[in-house]
């Protein structure tokens, strides 16, 4: 593009003492690459443009072009206008300090002067400083995203396990965004690997932080759980194919057909449904790895049997 590469002018850019040469756009430089350049998997380059050119400057701090994400983004909006109705304004209305009707709150207050106002925002300022000055960042650990926790590959890997859908309510992602999240909590001792996360919508997500009071530090101890008498929990380490932090494959001494693969849970226990949902899903990752392995064993595979025999009378 002949006519993008004469609107371009060299100017020179010192980061920490190294020099670096960069681009300076003129307008038809600028327009070209939005018009022509741009290639977008979102709102974000053209929404960050924007915004930097609505600055006198150029120029803004990042937290400024990350407000502007926010405010396009309706599951947030969506996500705190369900918080406002049920939490501080169920709350005021029960107080009679707010009323709500067709869609609006009104605060319940005879006339007030304009220094009246100031000094009732002043004490509500003040109230807002003293709870974030004794509680921190903690205030916003309900809404932290599981991305700054879970690496950009495990997220993905977990949201396409989930086929774009919340784990718990089956709600679509297109409907409500999706986090992903641990199964048992990081605060009480669980990992960041993929057998202990979930693909929750916000909804979910946020109900189980708020209302969920299980206390998950007693299942660290309940993993560990062996039996001296039971051949799963003394297996030979030779014969394991595969396994993770909560479960494990081996082949089979007697097995039905070619390649037939057994997986158990590390710990001990008497039914598959007394698993936890971490162990259930470990299993499942057990079973599709197993099924990795025999397709590259033998690509002429071409079907698989999986059963689950729970209990003496079902074999």
């Amino acid at each position: 593009m002949p006519r993008r590469r004469e609107t371009l002018t060299k100017a020179t850019l010192y980061v920490s003492h190294t020099s670096v040469e960069i681009l300076a756009l003129d307008f038809d430089g600028l327009k070209e690459f939005i018009v022509h350049g741009m290639k977008m998997q979102h709102i974000y380059q053209p929404l960050m443009i924007k915004t930097l050119l609505e600055s006198p400057q150029n120029r803004l701090p990042v937290r400024k072009v990350a407000e502007q994400f926010l405010q396009k983004d309706e599951s947030q909006i969506e996500y705190y206008i369900k918080i406002t109705k049920e939490m501080p304004g169920r709350i005021l209305r029960k107080h009679g300090i707010v009323t709500y009707d067709s869609g609006n709150f009104t605060l319940n207050t005879r006339s007030v002067s304009p220094q009246q106002r100031a000094e009732l925002i002043a004490l509500c300022e003040s109230k807002i400083d003293e709870y974030e000055e004794k509680r921190g960042k903690l205030i916003w650990l309900h809404r932290a995203k599981a991305p700054s926790y879970v690496p950009g590959s495990l997220r993905y890997n977990v949201l396409t396990k989930a086929k774009g859908r919340c784990e718990l309510c089956g709600i679509p992602a297109e409907v409500k965004a999706l986090d992903v999240d641990h199964i048992v909590p990081r605060n009480r001792g669980g990992e960041t690997v993929m057998e202990n996360l979930q693909a929750l919508c916000y909804t979910c997500n946020s109900q189980k932080r708020d209302f969920d009071d299980t206390d998950f530090r007693s299942w660290n101890s309940m993993y560990s759980d062996r039996d001296d008498e039971c051949v799963f929990c003394n297996m030979d380490p030779s014969r394991i194919k595969a396994l993770n932090n909560l479960a494990f494959s081996f082949e089979y001494k007697y097995p039905v057909t070619a390649g037939h693969m057994l997986v158990s849970p590390n710990r001990h226990t008497r039914s598959f449904f007394d698993m936890g949902a971490a162990e259930q899903k470990a299993c499942f990752i057990q079973v599709e790895q197993a099924k990795e392995q025999i397709m590259e064993s033998d690509p002429t595979v071409t079907s698989f049997n999986i059963g689950v025999n729970d209990g003496k009378d079902a074999g």
